[in-house]
């Protein structure tokens, strides 16, 4: 008899991310992070599959990210943790102890080897006045508490808390002489993304008001000339790369028409004649990957690869699927890889492709697709026996209309051993974002749900990504109304449906944007017996003061200025805390800068004061992201706060 899914199971789970193709060696590398119960960390190690063969090829317990491999694939890079602070260190193809290349006092952001491996590139954070602070910092161990000074408004971060005025600068060491040189520099952050010989393209966030700049300028220059300018348009550029004979830049961008709503699309630019062309925005999806997931880790996607100098693929966020895509500088674009499934690791060449891909019944897994054959080939089985040995549940695809008509897509798990004959409650589980998805995937929250004997409702409402750029756009201005209705659509599609649900019995639960939808739920039904509120936003006019992002996002989401007063206040579910009568639970950590402490505070202080059914969990050393990267036995904790609510109140 199979085991039924956990809390704990995290500590049982592989995440296999971040897939790297060495050149000219037919190998692929990839990265595995597994949770240390012990000493309560995560723990990431470099892997290899070679010849049907995988070999662990780093030992250490740390995290390592950021791996490339020399054009010759010689030498592999990787960025890890030294004396506190992240270094870029080396492997030698013929052997040897890595190297630790770089020195930097505040740390390495990223790294890549140069077109001809002689040299790597990287990028640091430099404190504004560092060297008149220089000597300040040798004697820091004796130093007395000091006063902060900020004169910007973006002067805090989710996880990091108060930040010092940095800019990131392009940096370049000489692996053979480990000479440094500083490429780019300033009172701005630059990021360079294409070297080759002598040319360097690179984007700047350089602005006359930065507290209001939310776009990158990207350049293009050669040798000593005056760089010139890529006039893509207002928005961040998430990739760019030069196709391998150097005659097109394949760049994948973020515009501003719809802000945070809008799809990434990828663009072309032909460096000889300087023209630019969109080349994905028929797809109406968007380039990337958007989905919402809780166990992968140390994943970092690549949204597209040059495969030759006319062809590339792509990922793109589509239909609650992320999908494999090709397209060519004629402008065509086709699925290569569909179905229903998440790739959320992708590397290529010429004739396949290497992903790493979940499942709903699989954390995911290292695979080789071949374009040709269109052959899915699975390379590693790190979570083979976890899958075998456990029940896990694969739910039905459930597709609904919502009040106007317009369709909504999501996903009903039944419980674990499950009887017709019998009634159970469910619970609906709402995503964060608004502009994430829930996807075909692996969650292990949705699993722990049902096996504890809850259906489990989750759905895609308007607001969500991998659908239209109406449907992503829809919700701005607009939390609380067509949100709700799709969400509560999804309710009455599965209830409905189902006469073993027991509908005296329906949980809801989410976090983030989830949080605050359960928030407006419970204000405006009373058709759920109980409620779980996770990392929430409860008050809009408060929150644009506190949230690192909340001067900004307020405008772009709930589309209300600052004297706006009437129109946050309407979309603010403490408003409406007079009509809460469903017991609800708070979660929130100490040190969430998204959604601050503050916002978890004043909602529990009002239902307590008007005697409602309520209780206060706080996450000391957590963040907005404890569901996902907080520390290990903080994870379990959240959901064995989470279970047993919903234990206590639903029969």
């Amino acid at each position: 008899m199979k085991n039924k899914v956990e809390i704990g199971d995290i500590y049982k789970i592989s995440s296999v991310s971040s897939p790297a193709i060495v050149p000219g060696t037919g190998a692929v590398t990839y990265l595995v992070t597994t949770l240390d119960e012990e000493k309560n960390e995560y723990r990431t190690n470099l892997y290899r599959h070679h010849n049907g063969e995988n070999v662990q090829l780093t030992y250490q317990h740390e995290r390592i990210s950021n791996v490339r491999h020399s054009p010759d694939g010689a030498g592999t890079l990787f960025i890890a943790k030294a004396e506190e602070k992240q270094q870029v260190f080396l492997l030698r193809a013929a052997g040897g102890e890595r190297e630790q290349l770089t020195e930097e006092a505040d740390g390495v952001t990223s790294a890549e080897f140069s077109k001809d491996g002689k040299s790597v590139h990287y990028h640091v954070s430099i404190e504004k006045d560092a060297e008149d602070r220089a000597e300040d910092k040798k004697d820091e161990k004796d130093r007395k508490p000091e006063p902060v000074v900020i004169d910007r408004m973006k002067y805090k971060a989710d996880s990091l808390g108060l930040l010092k005025e940095k800019y990131q600068a392009v940096r370049t060491i000489d692996i053979a002489s480990r000479e440094v040189t500083t490429l780019l520099s300033g009172e701005e952050n630059f990021t360079l993304v294409e070297a080759a010989g002598d040319v360097m393209i690179y984007t700047t966030d350089r602005s006359d008001e930065p507290d209001f700049n939310f776009s990158q300028k990207l350049y293009m220059k050669q040798g000593k000339e005056v760089p010139v300018e890529i006039e893509k348009g207002e928005g961040i550029v998430l990739d760019a790369a030069l196709s391998p004979d150097g005659s097109n830049l394949l760049i994948t961008h973020m515009g501003r028409e719809f802000e945070n709503a809008t799809h990434g699309v990828i663009m072309l630019y032909d460096t000889a004649s300087g023209t630019l062309q969109e080349l994905t925005g028929q797809l109406d999806k968007p380039v990337g990957d958007y989905a919402a997931a809780d166990t992968q880790q140390s994943v970092e996607m690549v949204p597209a690869k040059w495969v030759s100098d006319e062809r590339f693929v792509f990922v793109v966020s589509e239909n609650g699927s992320v999908n494999l895509y090709g397209g060519n500088i004629d402008g065509e674009v086709k699925p290569l890889l569909t179905g229903r499934h998440h790739i959320y690791g992708m590397d290529a060449e010429a004739d396949h492709a290497m992903l790493t891909i979940s499942r709903h019944d699989s954390p995911g897994e290292l695979y080789r697709f071949d374009y040709g054959s269109g052959n899915l080939e699975k390379l590693t089985g790190f979570n083979k026996e976890y899958e075998e040995n456990t029940e896990l549940a694969d739910p039905e695809d459930i597709r609904f209309e919502s009040g106007d008509g317009t369709e909504v897509h999501g996903w009903f798990m039944k419980p674990a051993n499950f009887d017709e004959d019998g009634k159970y409650p469910v619970v609906t589980n709402i995503h964060g974002g608004p502009h994430a998805f829930y996807a075909n995937t692996f969650f292990h929250e949705m699993q722990v749900l049902s096996s504890l004997g809850y259906g489990v409702l989750f759905v895609n409402p308007r607001g969500s990504h991998s659908y239209s750029q109406e449907f992503v756009d829809a919700v701005r201005g607009n939390y609380g109304g067509i949100d709700y209705e799709d969400i509560m659509a999804g309710v009455d599609c599965i209830t409905g449906k189902y006469s073993w649900i027991d509908r005296e019995n329906l949980g809801v639960t989410g976090g983030s944007y989830g949080g605050f939808m359960t928030n407006w739920i419970v204000g405006h039904t009373d058709r759920f017996k109980a409620a779980v509120t996770q990392r929430s936003i409860c008050n809009w006019v408060s929150f644009r003061g506190v949230s690192d992002i909340g001067y900004y996002f307020s405008d772009w989401q709930i589309k209300a200025e600052f004297s706006d007063i009437d129109a946050m206040w309407h979309h603010s579910p403490i408003k409406y805390v007079d009509d809460i009568k469903t017991p609800l639970l708070i979660l929130h950590s100490e040190r969430d800068f998204r959604c601050p402490m503050e916002q978890a505070e004043q909602l529990y202080i009002a239902l307590k004061y008007q005697k409602k059914e309520t209780r206060f969990v706080r996450f000391p050393d957590a963040d907005h992201n404890l569901s996902r990267t907080g520390k290990p036995n903080l994870r379990v904790e959240r959901l064995n706060h989470l279970t047993e609510w919903f234990k206590e109140y639903l029969d």
